[in-house]
């Protein structure tokens, strides 16, 4: 049985490094004028830009709350979880990402996962690991970002590639992130699901402008993004389609500390009502406007919770 570890960038387009943690991230904490009544609220997850954007939002409405958003992003999913909920109060998370993680750290990298697209199965079967680590998931969001691969418009056209399984028997070097190696919903996957035989692995990142690059100069062939990714087309680049599944129920949900959310349960309701108005199209324009049309996550972010009636 193949490595089974989440996706370190688990989803979405773009790197955009803010401090944080462990050296390796940027800290961005939000302020404003409204009177903080709860004290703060520290947020932590990953730096790419769907996962900024997020984060964003939820600082915004919980700083609508009453309390102070502390937000520090790093590189990796282990990298946080080494301190949460120890430290971090609040993740943005993704069903499959965090399920797969606690149970491969609990029970080893070998350890079945849940397979159903359906995120609350996907919790409730992961409810021991998530007690064990004190943490709690809130109501999962519709809206859902998964792996996936892309390769340039002229590949896919010249060889007749438009979703995963045209490319069994075929050799290709991967542009992805460096964790990529064995997983199942990766590296792992296209191997012995699809039948690709990846000659080489150039650990350039998640969605990163390097990864872009790289395919497109045809130092690599396939490239390693989400499925929200809005920049392809306006690269020349396609997505191909996962038709054999190897990507699991990956939906937004709040993951929250169970001590802080004991403390603190008025966050429960606005998180939740928040999950309830995000859906995978909004969450892509989000994206767009972000990669594309180069507003900034904090912006976009405020729009957003303007529009949903949550600013």
């Amino acid at each position: 049985m193949q490595k089974r570890r989440l996706l370190a960038g688990a989803v979405a387009v773009g790197a955009l490094a803010l401090a944080g943690c462990a050296g390796n991230s940027v800290n961005s904490s939000s302020s404003s004028g409204t009177k903080a009544t709860h004290g703060v609220v520290n947020i932590s997850g990953q730096n790419f830009t769907e996962a900024e954007i997020v984060a964003e939002i939820y600082a915004g409405l919980l700083r609508t709350h009453g309390y102070q958003p502390s937000v520090k992003l790093v590189g990796t999913r282990d990298v946080y979880m080494a301190t949460f909920p120890k430290s971090i109060d609040v993740v943005p998370e993704y069903t499959g990402g965090i399920v797969d993680f606690l149970i491969a750290r609990d029970k080893g990298a070998n350890a079945p996962v849940p397979t159903s697209s359906n995120p609350n199965t996907v919790i409730s079967q992961a409810k021991p690991e998530l007690d064990q680590a004190g943490i709690t998931l809130l109501n999962p969001s519709e809206a859902t970002d998964t792996n996936a691969f892309f390769v340039t418009k002229k590949y896919s056209q010249e060889n007749h590639v438009t979703k995963l399984s045209d490319l069994k028997g075929k050799s290709v070097v991967l542009a992805a992130a460096p964790d990529c190696q064995g997983r199942l919903d990766c590296a792992g996957g296209l191997e012995d699901k699809y039948g690709i035989k990846i000659t080489k692995i150039l650990p350039l990142g998640f969605a990163s402008p390097q990864t872009y690059q790289s395919v497109k100069k045809g130092e690599s062939q396939l490239g390693l993004t989400s499925t929200t990714d809005a920049t392809l087309k306006s690269q020349g680049l396609v997505l191909l389609a996962d038709d054999k599944h190897i990507q699991p129920a990956q939906n937004l949900v709040p993951a929250v500390s169970t001590a802080f959310l004991n403390a603190h349960p008025d966050i429960e309701a606005p998180l939740n009502e928040l999950m309830a108005k995000l859906n995978t199209r909004e969450l892509t324009a989000l994206n767009f406007d972000v990669t594309v049309n180069r507003e900034t996550p904090s912006a976009v972010a405020q729009k957003f919770l303007n529009d949903a009636g949550l600013g």
